[in-house]
């Protein structure tokens, strides 16, 4: 540990509320104004710190975490818009699919533009999630669908670090959906997907983790185990949308694979929770897709809550489902919906968030060692960011030791 008697830190934050979100700590108590040292973009040292240089007074308001998005889909092209209102107007999703509509829509879209192009219309997307305190944000591939496209897809997304100070986690979803070429021959596309796209994203180290949409109207619980056998074979980790319209046993699945998170979990049954438990896979919730889609299951908060199962909370961005660019509205959704209590979601953006991307060991906490990821915020209480919504409260996010003003 680097202590207070080294003769410069990089970065001093003084006069800072802390709320460290550390784990193990019960609730989130506020400490009294206090420093950050950081050096090298970590956290060097919590206390009295002489003055230095390098100084920004926080003039006693609260620092948390910096906030993590741990599930997104910021790269695509194309807007979804109309068929929102048509779904309004009463149309229905077969209706709007045999009209070009639907995912193949966005499909369509992203493989006719170029990777600059892709990037470019992220950046005011990524605008939104940054304003409400992220540093840190997954990015999903999964509108490409072929192997070219997947590529240029995460490409566009580790290039939206070249833009804003912001970190970028990409995600292999090759298996998001059938793709129009292979209708009628899933299983063919899951040989293509393993034969061809995962080696090439492990080759080029691309995407730290490979993830699966497992559901009737994706892929099967065996065909979803493939994918989870070939990226394992190349060093990726595991993620899994699962148990999100239906109960297929995916989240158990990706349990059984160590799965860094199963998210969605709406239809999850107690054999996925004690599968998650056992494997210390973190539950990811989604309450924007929710809320947009109108469902009605829950997932099984109580019983998450009652194994001791780490639950993340994400925006789930995209153009179909949850075109919501605010992680601190979920917060509010997660709360209002699902009924967790807001130190629950703060975990969930925080300590839990870097768990779910497995960086849970140097991120999401404010602690000694940890890297100075961190938000400033003009507010009083940390309920505050689940309770209150649309007003201006970040002051400056830091993003591996860096100052950068709201």
């Amino acid at each position: 540990m680097f202590s207070s008697e080294l003769p410069h830190h990089d970065l001093v934050l003084c006069n800072a509320r802390l709320v460290t979100m550390c784990e193990g700590e019960s609730g989130y108590q506020v400490s009294a104004p206090t420093s950050i040292g950081i050096v090298q973009g970590k956290i060097a040292f919590i206390g009295d710190i002489q003055p230095q240089p390098e100084r920004y007074d926080c003039q006693g308001q609260l620092v948390t975490p910096g906030l993590i998005d741990c599930h997104t889909h910021l790269i695509h092209a194309g807007s979804r818009a109309h068929e929102f209102e048509m779904r309004l107007c009463g149309a229905s999703y077969q209706t709007i699919a045999e009209q070009g509509g639907g995912i193949l829509a966005t499909v369509k879209a992203t493989r006719e533009a170029s990777e600059q192009t892709l990037t470019e219309l992220a950046l005011p997307r990524l605008d939104g999630l940054l304003r409400t305190g992220v540093t840190s944000v997954e990015v999903k591939s999964g509108y490409g669908l072929t192997l070219a496209d997947e590529l240029k897809m995460l490409r566009a997304a580790k290039a939206l670090e070249q833009h804003r100070k912001v970190r970028v986690t990409p995600t292999l979803l090759a298996a998001h959906a059938v793709p129009p070429e292979y209708q009628g021959r899933a299983d063919d596309y899951v040989d293509y997907i393993c034969q061809a796209i995962i080696p090439a994203v492990a080759e080029e180290q691309l995407a730290t983790s490979v993830d699966v949409f497992c559901e009737s109207i994706g892929f099967s619980l065996a065909q979803t185990e493939r994918v989870f056998q070939c990226a394992t074979a190349h060093g990726l980790a595991i993620k899994g949308h699962t148990e999100q319209l239906s109960n297929l046993g995916g989240s158990a699945l990706t349990a059984n694979y160590s799965g860094l998170s199963a998210d969605h979990i709406e239809y999850l049954d107690e054999t996925g929770v004690n599968a998650l438990a056992q494997s210390g896979t973190v539950a990811t919730l989604l309450p924007g897709a929710f809320y947009f889609l109108k469902e009605t299951q829950h997932p099984p908060i109580e019983s998450l809550r009652q194994a001791d199962i780490p639950m993340a909370l994400a925006t789930d961005f995209n153009p179909g489902t949850s075109p919501f660019a605010d992680l601190t509205l979920m917060m509010n959704m997660a709360c209002t919906f699902f009924g967790l209590t807001p130190q629950e979601a703060l975990r969930g953006v925080t300590c839990h968030a870097a768990k779910a991307l497995g960086y849970g060991q140097t991120r999401g906490q404010i602690a000694p060692g940890f890297d100075a990821d961190l938000a400033i915020w003009d507010i009083d209480h940390p309920a505050d960011l689940s309770y209150q919504q649309g007003m201006p409260r970040l002051t400056a996010r830091v993003v591996l030791g860096e100052l950068n003003h709201a």
